[in-house]
């Protein structure tokens, strides 16, 4: 994955640049009759098309498998291209005797599937032995690209108040061990146990950035710039920032959704950093309260308004982010369709509240599990 800024031609109606961007997803392998994770992943990789290896790849657990879209201008691409993968992915799973599942995190207890067998994890694990908790976290990263470092590095200062609402939206993980754990996003919880995951802090430069990396490796929190799991980042590989705060979406459409609010808060964010506004300086410990919130009520209760401190309806502050969000929409041509993907989360709710009203209504978290690999191959909700 690639990213970068593309100059639209002089002599259109708005002269401005456009940001690629593009999606990276991680999804969970689980025994199609319980719905237990299984470490079937060299399985699963053995089925895939050759013409589309390149795009999948091995996560941490031997229950987990990651696809990668191409970057681009258009959202028509991202969608295609997730379409494409999702499909293609899911059709492996099951000739490998086995179901694929965009889930935060595993709704059946089991037995913890391994680590996949690899240098780098085998000295994760040696340094910070039982974090792996479960039978896979499964995240969404969205990458849109951005001009130099020192840019990205003023984004990430931009974006960090905004990031608890795109949590809420992204809540899809309600289960684990076979009950329901009370929180919209689990896989949030459970990822936290990892020392450096945190919301991103306030950064002066990038030399900051590239020195707290430094000290954060020395201190022995890190192996490596890799495990810098702040939910922004700028990309290690990639002239991109890296947003990585939510569960993997149960559905292309919602993945779509999310992807283009990232590219309009990045875009807005650089909006305000040429017209000299600062980035809010939210208190740490409050940023961390509405994570927290985020991932305990989704967008079906409340949210932390980093503006004053106070609660509000979790679905007023989205409101109000994809509304600050609008002239970036309208830019990137992604207005019409951010407006009909947002009227569709508002009638069927979070992945974590679809989930909750299969189980209402059945009692079974074979049939919750039945239906976001529905959902996770690309059939529409109904």
């Amino acid at each position: 994955m690639t990213g970068q800024v593309v100059e639209a031609p002089s002599g259109t109606a708005q002269e401005t640049d456009l940001l690629t961007v593009g999606v990276e997803e991680e999804f969970l392998l689980v025994d199609p009759h319980t719905g237990a994770a299984v470490p079937a992943v060299d399985l699963v990789m053995e089925q895939v098309p050759p013409e589309l290896r390149g795009q999948v790849e091995r996560e941490f657990q031997t229950s987990q498998i990651e696809i990668g879209s191409p970057p681009g201008l258009e959202l028509s691409s991202i969608r295609h291209s997730l379409g494409v993968l999702r499909a293609a992915l899911a059709d492996a799973a099951e000739r490998a005797g086995v179901r694929l599942l965009a889930i935060g995190t595993g709704p059946v207890d089991g037995p913890v599937p391994p680590v996949v067998d690899k240098p780098r994890f085998d000295r994760m694990i040696e340094r910070f032995r039982l974090l792996v908790p479960g039978p896979g976290n499964n995240g969404m990263h969205v990458h849109v690209g951005v001009p130099d470092p020192e840019t990205g590095v003023q984004v990430l200062n931009h974006v960090r108040p905004w990031l608890p609402v795109l949590h809420a939206a992204t809540t899809n993980s309600p289960f684990a061990r076979g009950e329901d754990t009370g929180y919209a996003s689990w896989r949030s919880v459970e990822w936290e146990r990892w020392p450096s995951v945190a919301p991103t802090p306030f950064l002066e430069s990038h030399e900051h950035y590239e020195r707290l990396i430094g000290q954060l490796i020395a201190s022995g929190v890190m192996l490596d710039e890799g495990m810098l799991y702040w939910y922004a980042r700028l990309s290690a590989k990639y002239p991109t920032v890296e947003i990585r705060i939510g569960d993997v979406c149960p559905s292309v459409d919602d993945a779509v959704l999310v992807a283009a609010l990232v590219r309009a808060m990045v875009a807005t964010a650089m909006d305000d950093m040429a017209a000299g506004r600062p980035a809010l300086r939210t208190d740490h410990h409050l940023l961390v309260a509405a994570h927290w919130r985020a991932a305990h009520d989704g967008l079906e209760g409340e949210g932390v308004d980093l503006t004053d401190g106070e609660l509000r309806p979790a679905w007023e502050l989205f409101d109000q982010l994809v509304e600050r969000l609008r002239p970036a929409l309208e830019r990137h041509g992604d207005l019409d369709e951010v407006t009909g993907l947002v009227d569709g989360l508002r009638r069927h709710g979070t992945g974590a509240a679809r989930q909750r009203a299969v189980f209402a209504r059945t009692g079974s978290l074979v049939d919750v599990v039945e239906d976001v690999a529905r959902q996770t191959r690309g059939a529409d909700r109904s």
